[in-house]
């Protein structure tokens, strides 16, 4: 069993509930969105750079920065106001923050925002029940592409796929709808659905060190407490509507499916799931203030441990050749029913399956956490994997998994 150690808590903390960090993907940075104002800290240090103020008129509730803006760091920003701004670094003072534009048409307040892989697209959600699409054209100038009002409850949620345009969002009608552009016009292509209630977030799986035959994975998580990755089913074909159409269908064109459901661990909602791309565990967190993580276990890794009893991967993983470190197929198979993949039917799973390694409980004291992250700080003098979660007591904790 992995064990989950506190790293540094970042100062000063906010003064208020802190909603979500994200950490640049190339620059040792993470912005943080809390009640006023976004806060950036370093990742070396653990300090804060610089805090960015004005622009909104009320708390910002989510914050992502665009791909490929490491020169001059560009980071976009939703709020409760209903707007999204869009922020870069000054070249000649680094702690200050040029406000560049606002993009408005949410009705209501904005709960997430995604860059697509390319950085030239933006999709922004809301809680008027609308997914926003935004292309940017030229330096400070963006254009509205798609409006998006099929999900008919408040969007909690946007992940733009990691190489492909293909948009996900999750909302609180329970279900996550997955968006492409068809002929020059965007629609959904699925219907994923399973959960019970309000679907709080979703994540890609990360490309890097993935098996490329293999199909695209989703996460996601839930009020219902349950964690779900979904597929989508192989052999499909999409066919392009034809440009004569000026209906679009309403029949999903894409089918998905529920992979399998993580082991139950959380006892109250779970807000956040975040997909590792070093070490592709999962993490969650939620109402309950505990920090989880999760390890993928292949029917091949049972089957080439069942000889001694070891799963020969767990093994590796945990830095060893040693087999008392890694649980045994018979200790596997003792486990309660209740922590082990189920398929939506409720049907054990074979292959993949899921296994907790590691918690935490009480990371935030009492307090809620908001958001899970994955990225890399300087841990003891070197690069490492750390998780930062954002709590509702204004905290944003680092965190290894040794």
């Amino acid at each position: 069993m992995a064990v989950i150690v506190p790293v540094a808590t970042l100062t000063p903390p906010c003064a208020s509930r802190a909603w979500l960090s994200t950490a640049h993907p190339d620059l040792p940075i993470v912005a943080t969105a809390t009640a006023n104002a976004l806060r950036i800290y370093s990742l070396t240090s653990f300090t804060l750079l610089s805090t960015i103020t004005g622009g909104h008129k009320r708390s910002i509730r989510s914050a992502a920065w665009q791909p490929g803006s490491r020169k001059k760091p560009v980071i976009a920003t939703g709020s409760f106001d209903a707007s999204v701004g869009i922020w870069s670094q000054e070249e000649d003072d680094k702690e200050e923050w040029r406000f560049a534009i606002v993009l408005d048409g949410c009705e209501s307040e904005v709960k997430s925002v995604a860059w697509s892989a390319g950085g030239n697209l933006l999709a922004v959600c809301s809680r008027d029940k609308s997914v926003w699409i935004w292309e940017e054209v030229g330096e400070d100038d963006f254009e509205t592409v798609a409006v998006l009002q099929e999900h008919e409850g408040d969007v909690k949620c946007v992940a733009w796929h990691p190489e492909e345009e293909l948009l996900a969002s999750a909302s609180y009608d329970d279900d996550i709808r997955l968006w492409r552009e068809e002929v020059d016009d965007w629609g959904c292509v699925s219907v994923l659905r399973g959960h019970e209630s309000t679907v709080w977030a979703i994540e890609w799986e990360p490309i890097q060190g993935r098996n490329q035959d293999v199909a695209s994975r989703l996460v996601s998580c839930s009020d219902d407490g349950t964690i779900r990755v979904w597929k989508k089913k192989p052999g499909q074909q999409r066919q392009q509507q034809s440009r004569l159409s000026i209906i679009r269908s309403t029949s999903a064109e894409e089918e998905w499916e529920e992979e399998g459901q993580l082991p139950k661990q959380h006892v109250r909602t779970i807000y956040s799931v975040a997909w590792s791309s070093i070490s592709h565990r999962i993490a969650s967190v939620g109402g309950d203030g505990k920090i989880v993580v999760y390890e993928e276990r292949s029917a091949g890794a049972l089957v080439d441990g069942e000889a001694n009893g070891v799963d020969r991967g767990d093994a590796a993983r945990n830095g060893t050749d040693d087999p008392v470190t890694a649980p045994s197929v018979a200790d596997e198979a003792h486990q309660p029913e209740d922590e082990l993949t189920k398929d939506s039917r409720g049907n054990q799973e074979e292959s993949p399956s899921w296994r907790v390694v590691a918690e935490y409980d009480c990371a935030h004291g009492v307090f809620e956490i908001n958001h899970v992250a994955w990225a890399k700080a300087k841990v003891d003098g070197s690069e490492q994997e750390v998780i930062i979660t954002t709590g509702d007591d204004g905290e944003v904790k680092i965190w290894k998994v040794s």
